[in-house]
């Protein structure tokens, strides 16, 4: 039997769905029971006791993890004058105005990661807003995502600031990274975000606001952290 096979049978007889793991342990689970052929994604998920339903209670923002993500992140930049050399020269991947946004409605592929748009472009951009919403494409204020500072908007999501936002049911769902990645960087990337999701608890959330957190890779099964050595971990 193959060495790596050995180790993820170890694993997973280690692994326990009912317990609750350190980061560390986490970490070391996620990457271990890893069986794939590709390099898997690692990804984070929040429950948290907010109401989604209520707009004060909304979670959202961006946060740069030290480590990235891993993934080659695909920018489309909606700008106009001297803003679109200026985004094509920080390695936007898409960059236009009002024609871009007319090729994307009539069915242009949206094959691009983040929208970044400058503000004297949300009149154009706001028209797309059944097309892009859906698929948590469009530019916003409070993500950071409408700038009038493109050149450092699009380097900053290049290098691995990420987007998050909660979905109907209260989740937050964000990459921290790959299997490939060492567990420090893991744990780093891990450490960051949580700090930022705690920091984003709305004020009118009441009880328990982190209900629960497990990461997983792409193709493996979800390893719950304890919560309550997470206060700790994000404090070191």
């Amino acid at each position: 039997m193959a060495k790596e096979a050995k180790k993820r049978i170890a694993a997973r007889r280690k692994y326990n769905i009912e317990s609750r793991y350190t980061p560390d342990e986490a970490v070391a689970i996620v990457k271990n029971m890893a069986y794939a052929s590709f390099d898997e994604s690692v990804d984070a998920v929040y429950l948290l006791g907010i109401d989604p339903r209520q707009a004060e209670q909304l979670v959202r923002g961006t946060v740069s993890l030290p480590h990235g993500t891993g993934k080659d992140v695909k920018v489309c930049v909606f700008a106009s004058g001297e803003n679109i050399e200026i985004a094509e020269k920080a390695g936007a991947d898409i960059v236009g105005g009002a024609e871009l946004a007319n090729e994307f409605a009539k069915g242009r592929a949206l094959d691009f990661d983040v929208t970044i748009a400058t503000p004297d472009m949300m009149p154009v951009v706001g028209k797309l807003g059944q097309l892009f919403g859906p698929r948590g494409l469009m530019p916003n204020p409070k993500s950071g995502t409408v700038t009038t500072d493109v050149a450092k908007t699009v380097a900053e999501f290049k290098a691995g600031r990420v987007e998050y936002r909660n979905d109907r049911y209260g989740n937050v769902h964000v990459a921290i990274g790959r299997v490939s990645f060492d567990a420090a960087q893991l744990l780093d990337n891990l450490k960051i975000l949580s700090d930022e999701i705690m920091r984003a608890r709305p004020a009118s959330t009441k009880g328990i606001y982190l209900k629960k957190l497990s990461i997983s890779s792409t193709m493996g099964p979800g390893v719950t952290l304890d919560t309550a050595v997470l206060t700790d971990f994000v404090e070191e």
